[in-house]
């Protein structure tokens, strides 16, 4: 009797230890794969700099990868990347914020269901056809009411606004589920409004998840390709307008990488290291952000 209950913990305790090695085996292969890519992108890009001064190539302002001598100045596109994702966010986080509270806080019954419905198919809509959307409705009604050929910085950040829509959304909806109910109902019984609970309590208390919700609409704006090359206009120029047209760093990676080679191919790479060194520093900025907003919370 005491020899099977001993095989019977023995055995259970095997079986936990292999589930923890199966958990730790597939964090260690996010992980690595995390390290390779970073190491690869760098790899392949950091040699353009035996060649060109990294002032040229940021703050450049020609992109000629092919003229004879060539040039690999990408300011165009950094301030194109940064405009897109910035209109586009001043459109989407009110509106995904006001969203998201109506769902945490309003919505009941089949229009709360139908509503998350409605967004969770806007997340998985491929971003073709978000592209061909704007191309037939959104840059149509921009050349319509703004006149020109409807491809612009404008057309692109509507469709990325409507793309990052849902992130924002659900992580907001989420947060604010999340807050302890205690103190809802503790600031409804010293005589708050729904409202006043609402501006001074949750979201407060859920700021961590919210800013969390922006910063991966972010990244995926700034990170967009399709959609954005269908409406942008696909121009290597300085957008000087939202009606200008433009090109983004990733439009860039994916217009000439079909057809580059050699310092024109590395550029393409070391464009990816300047992307991806932003997101990780807007990343970091975002969590010294919120440990201090924390920190002064408590």
């Amino acid at each position: 009797m005491f020899g099977s209950s001993a095989k019977r913990v023995q055995s259970k305790k095997i079986r936990e230890r292999s589930f923890e090695i199966v958990i730790l085996a597939s964090a260690l292969v996010s992980v690595i794969s995390v390290l390779f890519i970073t190491w690869f992108i760098f790899r392949s890009g950091l040699p353009l700099f035996s060649k060109v001064k990294l002032s040229e190539f940021l703050f450049g302002s020609r992109w000629e990868p092919v003229a004879n001598p060539p040039s690999f100045g990408i300011f165009a596109f950094i301030v194109g990347s940064f405009y897109v994702t910035g209109l586009s966010l001043l459109m989407a986080v009110p509106i995904g914020l006001a969203c998201g509270i109506y769902l945490a806080e309003f919505a009941r019954g089949s229009i709360a269901g139908f509503l998350r419905s409605v967004v969770n198919l806007l997340s998985g809509i491929p971003s073709v056809i978000y592209g061909l959307f704007g191309i037939v409705f959104v840059a149509g009604a921009v050349r319509v009411l703004f006149g020109g050929n409807g491809y612009s910085v404008l057309s692109a950040s509507i469709i990325l606004a409507i793309m990052i829509l849902p992130t924002i959304i659900n992580i907001t909806e989420v947060s604010l589920r999340a807050v302890p109910s205690e103190l809802k109902e503790g600031s409804l019984a010293v005589g708050a409004t729904h409202w006043q609970t609402i501006y001074k309590v949750l979201i407060p208390a859920a700021r961590s998840g919210i800013a969390a919700g922006i910063v991966l609409g972010m990244g995926r704006a700034i990170g967009e390709t399709m959609a954005v090359l269908l409406v942008a206009g696909n121009a290597p120029i300085m957008p000087d307008s939202p009606l200008s047209m433009t090109r983004t760093m990733t439009m860039n990676i994916i217009t000439d990488m079909s057809y580059a080679e050699g310092d024109h191919m590395t550029s393409l790479f070391t464009t990816g290291i300047v992307l991806f060194v932003f997101i990780l520093f807007l990343n970091l900025c975002v969590q010294l952000f919120l440990r201090r907003m924390n920190n002064e919370g408590k």
